[in-house]
């Protein structure tokens, strides 16, 4: 615990000179990465891609490796459409709405704030309302079978495409024709839906991005105060991806345990 209140332990400071050292050695500032293959998949509006959804308390972002196509956002202040060509980083914020659309063999890295929380529980799809109100109605909209074989898997990611688009269509035509209440009514169903699993993503949080600052911070102390035994204990960490072709909201995902 902290010595200033909640959180992980403190680095060595001004104020608490005898605290333990802390260190992380996950990927820089607990970011976590992955590699996506964007669905080709036609959906009933004509566009080929993935699942649209949103994250609650993680910001994403996509660098662009190969192929084309676009990134639609949903937010309050209306819809956007980023084209995605090779080289191109975008990223957004919590709560915004996104559905890649794939037109020519679009592949991404893709950056996760809190050590890959975002594949990890922190998204909602914007599936119907009628699947909202519930949260067993919403697993049972959401959730693949992974221990199916591949086609029943493929089946079922193709489903729940499909339904959160027709619920991402409803929204986009509400923002669109001026009316705020169905965006901030999925808001506040995506809010007391994930409400469960806070005490989870906030552990995740503390060994992760809030341990590296805390890190970061001590290493600062240290140099104001002249010392570099820090570099001493430099490592370095090398690794594959732990599974290749996972089903994910919005591709096949080769992803790593880090």
């Amino acid at each position: 615990m902290s010595a200033h209140g909640r959180g992980p332990p403190c680095a060595p400071c001004r104020r608490h000179p005898g605290a333990p050292v802390v260190t992380f050695e996950g990927l820089p500032g607990a970011v976590a990465v992955s590699h996506l293959s964007v669905y080709n998949w036609p959906a009933a509006d004509g566009l080929r891609g993935g699942t649209p959804h949103l994250h609650l308390t993680c910001s994403e972002g996509y660098v662009v490796v190969g192929g084309s196509g676009s990134v639609q956002t949903l937010t309050a202040a209306g819809f956007q459409e980023t084209p995605l060509t090779p080289g191109a980083l975008v990223w957004f914020t919590p709560g915004a709405v996104h559905r890649l659309v794939n037109e020519d063999g679009l592949r991404v890295i893709v950056l996760m704030q809190n050590s890959g929380l975002p594949e990890a529980g922190d998204a909602v799809l914007t599936l119907p309302p009628r699947c909202l109100a519930d949260p067993e109605a919403y697993r049972a909209g959401a959730t693949l079978p992974v221990d199916a074989e591949e086609a029943v898997q493929e089946r079922a990611a193709r489903a729940r495409r499909d339904l959160a688009v027709e619920g991402f269509l409803v929204l986009r035509e509400a923002v669109e024709n001026g009316d705020p209440e169905p965006l901030a009514a999925f808001h506040r169903a995506a809010a007391a839906l994930v409400r469960p699993r806070t005490p989870e993503w906030r552990g995740r949080w503390e060994r992760g991005a809030a341990t590296a600052a805390a890190a970061t911070a001590g290493q600062l102390d240290a140099l104001d105060r002249g010392e570099a035994g820090h570099l001493a204990d430099a490592r370095v960490h090398a690794e594959r991806p732990s599974a290749h072709g996972r089903f994910g909201m919005c591709g096949r995902l080769d992803v790593y345990r880090t």
